[in-house]
């Protein structure tokens, strides 16, 4: 069986979407599953759009995700160069076939006549298309033209007559009357770069291609690639147009609904793992009632036959729940690595950690890690751990400070503590849980203030967890602070 090589193309024209990096990780488990080749070519002939920076930031999405390729502009390989903009001699010499053949002509055609035609065509009742005057040029006509100084473009002639079917290994088969759906379409422009459809037939063949895996909005494309691909005596990939994916209310995707671009989740500090794993979930189906499944899992179930043709539902909070489910699943160690640079960025460690950082920050993380969704709350909720000047909860403020006798009740649990020796979750837990039966109250009466003081929160891991991390000298010096906070806020009610 030859050797299957797919390939994921983008426009550098900004940053790579969901639909994009969906489209990347279905090539890349086809490709791995199948022990083939998963190549990146950059599709960068659209001169007035081309962003470099754009390209940069795609391939740097996709190594952050995982997905790494075999060959591309980066690597090499053997039917290289990998962009397109490095090709154009390339599609040159192909156009040149086709025109020698008698299979492509020149076009001198200015806007305004295309534009004439069509409304004509409309007036008509036909469909708008290219009446081909200009196939039917003398030699001495278009010599006049070219000494006017029209550049001419470069169109296929495409056999009118004919139905192109795509044998869509999704969809099955889909038939296209040539004549409804183009007409001798332009595959060089004026300026002799290669139209989209025209680079990518040639790409595709020279680069041994064996499957074309993309979005569904492509498929209107695949005749026009078909009729070119016999045009010049190439075999046409198997195709494959995997769904749309949708909004919520089933509207086109757009910014509104928020985050779409990869690089946009990863600053908001979704993990790579948690994107990998929802992306795969956009049109596919790995069986079964699981949706938490490692990349192994994935790569070991993945099949086009799991591919659904209905348009998938781009669901951000499925995204973050997934993103939860990764954040407590994760080895620490990597969770830690992954969270230091948002622990940075809000100030809560400095640039160069020391060790005995780094092992706080651990611990920290440990502690909070099952009761977040992403990295940037990891931070958030992390930050009483580093920092004292932090403020108590208006709401927990009313309902467990102002309680009369809970400033005397703090001070018993700091004399508990500071009688503590083995400073643990054990340790500290045993000592409240004495203080609670020698003074006839109830947990809650002294965990709920306890936990206000010690972090100026109401929620958050466990009270026991907090005091472990926290250690003996913040944790008596935190309670002391709550209890001298009550009783000022007390003295100045009984002024009023």
């Amino acid at each position: 069986m030859e050797q299957v090589r797919v390939r994921f193309a983008p426009s550098p024209t900004g940053s790579l979407h969901i639909g994009g990096a969906r489209t990347a990780l279905f090539n890349w488990l086809f490709a791995r599953s199948h022990g083939g080749a998963f190549i990146l070519r950059l599709e960068d002939t659209d001169t007035e759009r081309f962003i470099a920076d754009a390209a940069r930031g795609i391939l740097a999405t996709l190594r952050w995700l995982g997905l790494d390729w075999d060959e591309g502009p980066d690597k090499g390989g053997p039917y290289g160069p990998y962009q397109q903009s490095q090709r154009f001699d390339i599609y040159r010499r192909e156009a040149e076939r086709l025109l020698e053949k008698g299979l492509a002509y020149r076009c001198y055609c200015s806007p305004e006549e295309l534009a004439q035609m069509r409304d004509e065509a409309r007036k008509r009742g036909e469909i708008p298309r290219y009446d081909r005057r200009c196939c039917r040029l003398g030699e001495d006509e278009r010599k006049t033209k070219e000494a006017n100084g029209i550049k001419p473009v470069l169109r296929i002639k495409v056999p009118e007559d004919e139905t192109t079917v795509v044998s869509d290994l999704i969809r099955g088969e889909v038939s296209f009357e040539n004549r409804a759906v183009m007409d001798d379409f332009i595959i060089l422009k004026s300026n002799g770069i290669a139209t989209y459809n025209f680079a990518c037939v040639v790409d595709d063949f020279l680069m041994r291609i064996t499957h074309v895996i993309r979005a569904e909005e492509h498929l209107s494309n695949t005749p026009k690639q078909i009729v070119i691909a016999r045009a010049l005596g190439f075999e046409p990939p198997q195709y494959a147009h995997v769904p749309m994916i949708l909004a919520p209310d089933r509207s086109k995707l757009s910014k509104r609904h928020g985050a779409t671009a990869v690089e946009e989740f990863r600053t908001e500090g979704y993990l790579a793992e948690a994107i990998v794993n929802y992306l795969a979930l956009l049109g596919w189906s790995p069986g079964g009632e699981r949706e938490v499944l490692t990349r192994e899992e994935i790569l070991e179930r993945f099949s086009l036959e799991g591919v659904s043709k209905h348009a998938a539902i781009y669901d951000v909070k499925k995204l973050t729940w997934i993103n939860a489910q990764y954040l407590s699943l994760l080895p620490l160690e990597k969770i830690a690595a992954e969270a230091l640079p948002f622990f940075k960025a809000a100030g809560l460690v400095p640039d160069d950690p020391d060790a005995e950082t780094l092992s706080y920050t651990a611990r920290v993380i440990e502690a909070v890690r099952t009761r977040v969704h992403t990295l940037v709350e990891l931070a958030d909720v992390s930050s009483y751990f580093y920092k004292d000047d932090f403020a108590y909860e208006e709401k927990g403020v009313k309902k467990h400070f102002m309680k009369p006798g809970v400033a005397a009740v703090l001070d018993k649990g700091r004399e508990a503590l500071a009688s503590v020796g083995d400073f643990t979750v054990e340790g500290t837990e045993a000592a409240y849980r004495k203080l609670i039966e020698e003074l006839g109250i109830s947990g809650g009466a002294i965990i709920h203030p306890t936990r206000l003081a010690l972090s100026g929160r109401t929620v958050g891991p466990g009270l026991f967890d907090i005091m472990a991390v926290l250690g003996k000298e913040r944790c008596l010096a935190r309670l002391e602070k709550a209890a001298s906070f009550i009783r000022a806020c007390n003295e100045q009610a009984d002024m009023l």
